[in-house]
């Protein structure tokens, strides 16, 4: 019987999972598989007992990080333990920046000499690119998302670094044009401090838009995890809110939408592979605003990130102010040509992002672990 790989994977948050699960299930097509780590929903589905829950690890802000802090310290602890005990061939750390690096170094601090692979590289390009060359002792390799980051680490001195793409090339839709009408999509993040600090701002953004005639119904797509909570929220709002949990329901929605409201994140990458128009918003805490001034203000949407331009309105708020974000998204809705030029751009992404850079070319994921695997 052919040997088992045994693969030790760990996300931190939902976007996370999900690469997480699409690189489980490569994998499973070439050899089998014993799996171990932490995960949410879709990892749960590939057959994962989570060491613990992944909504553990999924915090934005100091203010969040803080709170959770003594429990943050405790789950390095516990993984990086759980990794030396269960003696897995390959660890794979999705993303979670911070928390990963933390259980690379604990890792360390414990003699571990396996193999060690983050997925997701760090945004060393927006800010602190010291931090590559930090990296480098602790990382076998990096799986980058983004076409641009493996040279931007191969320049900054860090890991070694493969662009695999992301599993949202694979839902890519190839809308032409965009509808005249539709229902608007609301993404108000996943985490608890996001949720907290936008679903007001998208209810009162609602109560003044939702008597717009290009707006047929507005709905919300979450996770199953996440629906229950949502519905709760949404249940008082001055227009009527659609909650989805299904990715095929997303998929066909994204197909027939008008556009959508976003907070910043992986969520504005998967719009953009659908083609999808739409208004980037997030509203920050205090310590995320003041370094965000500190650093210039850069682009903070994903679609904007990879084409270098403003293809997409963004507004960062360090306080939620609905007009300013209905100032942004009422253009949007009005004038066809104007998500038209979106469309397009968006084009111009996912053809970037399904080949990678020169030099860079798109690999997939799954190769890049084999390839340290002694029974490939």
């Amino acid at each position: 019987m052919a040997e088992s790989l045994k693969l030790f994977i760990l996300a931190g948050e939902p976007s996370g999972d999900r690469i997480a699960a699409d690189l489980v299930a490569r994998l499973r097509q070439r050899v089998s598989l014993t799996l171990t780590g932490v995960g949410g929903d879709e990892l749960t589905a590939a057959g994962l007992a989570s060491l613990y829950p992944m909504s553990d690890l999924a915090v934005m802000g100091i203010s969040d990080v803080m709170r959770r802090l003594p429990l943050l310290l405790w789950r390095v602890e516990q993984t990086a333990r759980a990794i030396r005990a269960g003696r897995p061939d390959i660890v794979v750390l999705v993303d979670a920046q911070d928390f990963s690096k933390l259980v690379g170094r604990r890792l360390k601090a414990l003699g571990y000499g396996g193999t060690l692979i983050l997925y997701v590289a760090p945004s060393v390009w927006a800010r602190a690119p010291a931090r590559a060359a930090k990296l480098k002792p602790l990382f076998d390799e990096v799986l980058a998302v983004l076409p641009f980051e493996p040279e931007v680490m191969r320049r900054l001195g860090g890991p070694p670094t493969s662009y695999v793409g992301h599993p949202a090339l694979a839902e890519s839709l190839h809308t032409v044009e965009s509808a005249d009408r539709g229902p608007l999509i609301l993404l108000p993040g996943s985490r608890e401090g996001e949720l907290r600090r936008h679903l007001p701002l998208f209810r009162a953004v609602m109560a003044q838009l939702h008597d717009h005639p290009a707006i047929d119904g507005v709905i919300i797509p979450t996770l199953p995890s996440l629906a229950q909570r949502l519905r709760a929220a949404v249940a008082d709002w001055p227009v009527a809110v659609t909650v989805v949990d299904t990715r095929a329901e997303r998929r066909a929605l994204y197909g027939r939408a008008i556009a959508a409201l976003t907070v910043a994140g992986t969520a504005t990458l998967e719009l953009a592979l659908a083609r999808l128009p739409m208004v980037v918003t997030y509203v920050m805490d205090s310590h995320q605003a003041r370094g965000f001034d500190k650093l210039g203000r850069p682009l903070i949407s994903l679609p904007n990130i990879i084409l270098d331009r403003s293809a997409v309105t963004e507004l960062v708020q360090p306080r939620a102010d609905a007009d300013a974000v209905l100032a942004r998204l009422r253009p949007l809705l009005d004038d066809k040509k104007a998500r038209q030029d979106q469309i397009v751009a968006f084009g111009e992404l996912a053809v970037l992002m399904d080949s990678g850079e020169a030099g860079f070319a798109r690999q997939d994921p799954a190769d890049r672990i084999l390839s340290y695997w002694r029974g490939a």
